[in-house]
Protein backbone atom coordinates (compact mmCIF):
# COMPACT_ATOMS: atom_id res chain seq x y z
CA UNK A 1 0.00 0.00 0.00
CA UNK A 2 1.08 3.75 -0.51
CA UNK A 3 -0.70 6.78 1.07
CA UNK A 4 0.04 9.80 -1.17
CA UNK A 5 0.10 13.34 0.11
CA UNK A 6 0.24 16.28 -2.17
CA UNK A 7 1.80 19.64 -2.07
CA UNK A 8 2.55 22.61 -3.72
CA UNK A 9 -0.79 23.88 -4.66
CA UNK A 10 -1.24 27.75 -5.04
CA UNK A 11 -2.37 31.07 -6.50
CA UNK A 12 -0.64 32.11 -10.17
CA UNK A 13 -1.12 34.63 -12.69
CA UNK A 14 -1.93 32.87 -16.19
CA UNK A 15 1.74 32.15 -17.78
CA UNK A 16 3.28 31.27 -14.76
CA UNK A 17 4.16 27.78 -13.47
CA UNK A 18 3.78 25.08 -10.54
CA UNK A 19 5.54 22.25 -9.15
CA UNK A 20 3.01 19.94 -7.43
CA UNK A 21 4.90 17.04 -5.48
CA UNK A 22 3.28 13.84 -3.65
CA UNK A 23 5.18 11.91 -1.63
CA UNK A 24 4.02 8.52 -0.83
CA UNK A 25 4.75 6.47 1.95
CA UNK A 26 5.41 3.13 2.01
CA UNK A 27 8.19 0.40 0.50
CA UNK A 28 6.26 -0.45 -2.47
CA UNK A 29 6.11 2.92 -4.50
CA UNK A 30 8.40 1.92 -7.22
CA UNK A 31 5.85 -0.99 -8.04
CA UNK A 32 2.89 1.99 -8.94
CA UNK A 33 1.72 3.85 -11.58
CA UNK A 34 1.46 6.94 -10.93
CA UNK A 35 -1.54 9.83 -11.80
CA UNK A 36 -2.26 13.32 -11.68
CA UNK A 37 -5.85 14.18 -11.64
CA UNK A 38 -7.92 17.25 -11.64
CA UNK A 39 -11.23 18.36 -10.20
CA UNK A 40 -13.03 21.91 -10.98
CA UNK A 41 -15.91 23.34 -9.04
CA UNK A 42 -19.00 21.51 -11.09
CA UNK A 43 -16.92 18.98 -13.26
CA UNK A 44 -15.99 14.98 -12.96
CA UNK A 45 -12.38 14.66 -12.21
CA UNK A 46 -10.17 14.24 -15.21
CA UNK A 47 -6.85 12.95 -16.25
CA UNK A 48 -4.23 15.12 -16.43
CA UNK A 49 -0.88 12.76 -16.71
CA UNK A 50 0.37 9.59 -15.84
CA UNK A 51 3.78 7.96 -15.41
CA UNK A 52 4.80 3.85 -14.88
CA UNK A 53 6.72 2.88 -12.15
CA UNK A 54 9.75 3.34 -13.89
CA UNK A 55 9.81 7.03 -15.31
CA UNK A 56 10.23 5.20 -19.17
CA UNK A 57 6.32 5.89 -20.50
CA UNK A 58 4.19 9.45 -19.41
CA UNK A 59 0.92 9.77 -20.77
CA UNK A 60 -0.57 13.54 -20.87
CA UNK A 61 -4.28 14.70 -21.52
CA UNK A 62 -4.39 16.63 -25.24
CA UNK A 63 -4.82 20.29 -23.29
CA UNK A 64 -1.82 20.19 -20.74
CA UNK A 65 0.22 18.33 -23.52
CA UNK A 66 3.67 20.53 -23.90
CA UNK A 67 2.99 23.01 -20.89
CA UNK A 68 3.12 20.32 -18.41
CA UNK A 69 5.95 17.84 -17.47
CA UNK A 70 5.33 14.42 -14.73
CA UNK A 71 8.48 12.77 -13.37
CA UNK A 72 9.12 10.59 -10.49
CA UNK A 73 11.70 10.27 -8.00
CA UNK A 74 11.88 6.58 -6.87
CA UNK A 75 14.49 6.85 -4.24
CA UNK A 76 12.26 9.65 -2.88
CA UNK A 77 8.72 8.15 -3.45
CA UNK A 78 7.81 10.98 -4.78
CA UNK A 79 6.38 11.97 -8.39
CA UNK A 80 6.15 15.72 -9.52
CA UNK A 81 4.42 18.00 -12.14
CA UNK A 82 5.67 20.69 -13.67
CA UNK A 83 3.23 23.19 -15.09
CA UNK A 84 4.00 25.77 -17.10
CA UNK A 85 2.11 28.40 -19.49
CA UNK A 86 -1.01 27.84 -16.80
CA UNK A 87 -4.02 28.84 -17.63
CA UNK A 88 -7.20 29.89 -16.01
CA UNK A 89 -8.78 26.84 -17.03
CA UNK A 90 -6.35 24.89 -15.59
CA UNK A 91 -7.67 25.94 -12.24
CA UNK A 92 -9.07 22.79 -9.80
CA UNK A 93 -7.97 20.85 -7.56
CA UNK A 94 -5.38 18.69 -8.32
CA UNK A 95 -4.97 15.07 -7.10
CA UNK A 96 -1.90 12.18 -6.70
CA UNK A 97 -2.81 8.85 -7.22
CA UNK A 98 -1.10 5.03 -7.12
CA UNK A 99 -2.29 2.38 -9.87
CA UNK A 100 -0.78 0.02 -11.86
CA UNK A 101 2.73 -0.45 -12.74
CA UNK A 102 2.13 0.82 -16.21
CA UNK A 103 0.81 4.40 -15.27
CA UNK A 104 -3.07 4.07 -17.23
CA UNK A 105 -5.39 7.07 -17.60
CA UNK A 106 -8.30 5.97 -16.62
CA UNK A 107 -9.71 6.67 -12.95
CA UNK A 108 -11.06 3.97 -12.44
CA UNK A 109 -7.71 1.97 -12.32
CA UNK A 110 -6.18 4.22 -9.53
CA UNK A 111 -6.67 2.62 -5.70
CA UNK A 112 -4.78 4.70 -3.94
CA UNK A 113 -5.56 8.75 -3.49
CA UNK A 114 -4.36 11.96 -1.70
CA UNK A 115 -6.63 15.00 -0.59
CA UNK A 116 -5.87 17.31 -3.14
CA UNK A 117 -4.37 20.72 -3.34
CA UNK A 118 -5.68 23.46 -4.97
CA UNK A 119 -4.50 25.21 -7.98
CA UNK A 120 -5.75 28.89 -9.26
CA UNK A 121 -5.05 30.56 -12.07
CA UNK A 122 -5.95 34.30 -12.00
CA UNK A 123 -6.22 35.68 -15.21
Amino acid sequence: QVQPVESGGGLVQAGGSLRLSCSASGRTFSNYGMGWFRQAPGKEREFVASINWSGDTTNYRDPVKGRFTISRDNAKNTVYLQMNSLKPEDTAVYYCAAGAGFGPTSRDTYHYWGQGTQVTVSS
